[in-house]
């Protein structure tokens, strides 16, 4: 008996897998992300083929593959029961994402905003953490990452992973903060020298750098507001 032409096997410009992980799902058809859900076809089809078969039954209509049930998706050559109940799993997900309220950015378009945020992530800290907040041009936040735990230092934060990081998320606009475990919001010698590397990598990069702030239980300092940037 011939074997199931599993995604693994496929050659490698065939693979929706590894296309999906070099160029975003956006770049992928319908057939080739149902094809990475039901992992594999017949003999002599692949699983791109399987579900381009599939979705010409229902006029390549993704509403309408959500409609059909599990009995007139198993009646295509190659669709058994669990590919037929993964492929309404997805689309049932797909009908769930479309109701939900998208989570609205929050705005942090000052130093006041930015603590607020960030403080109950920081204020029990027991170690100085070292975060960076991506923004788009509105101050609206796209992601934040932690880039150091336990210790600040240029070797620690390292500004390669921070510009890498803002270019993979189309930041326009970029704020870095860490908490000072003493209580203390005085800025360090070393906080300086660290706030204007980055400063400088982003005047590379064409990102401003819109503050630094140094968080404690209470209180912060802010390098904009208090004109050191």
């Amino acid at each position: 008996m011939s074997e199931k032409l599993t995604i693994a096997h496929w050659s490698e410009d065939d693979q929706p897998r590894e296309k999906l992980r070099d160029k975003g799902p956006q770049a992928l058809s319908n057939a080739e992300l149902l094809a990475i859900l039901i992992g594999s076809g017949t003999p002599g089809v692949s699983a791109v083929e399987l579900m381009q078969n599939v979705l010409n039954g229902c006029s390549n209509n993704l509403n309408m593959l959500g409609k059909m049930s599990i009995r007139q998706l198993m009646a295509h050559k190659g669709i058994g029961e669990a590919k037929a109940i993964t492929i309404l799993a997805a689309c049932e997900l797909g009908k769930r994402r479309q109701m939900e309220t998208p989570e609205e950015r929050p705005d942090l378009s000052t130093a006041t905003k930015i603590y607020r945020h960030m403080h109950p992530i920081m204020q029990d800290l027991d170690v100085e953490e070292f975060w960076v907040l991506f923004l788009n041009q509105n101050h609206r936040l796209i992601k934040k990452i932690r880039i150091s735990h336990g210790g600040l230092s240029e070797v620690s934060v390292d500004l390669r992973i921070i510009m890498r990081e803002a270019v993979l998320a189309n930041a326009t606009i970029m704020a870095v903060c860490h908490n000072h475990p003493s209580g203390s919001i005085s800025p360090s010698r070393q906080d300086d020298a660290l706030t204007e590397s980055i400063r400088r990598a982003c005047e590379v990069m064409r990102i401003r750098l819109m503050d630094h702030l140094i968080i404690v239980d209470g209180s912060y300092f802010s390098y904009h507001e208090s004109g050191k940037l």
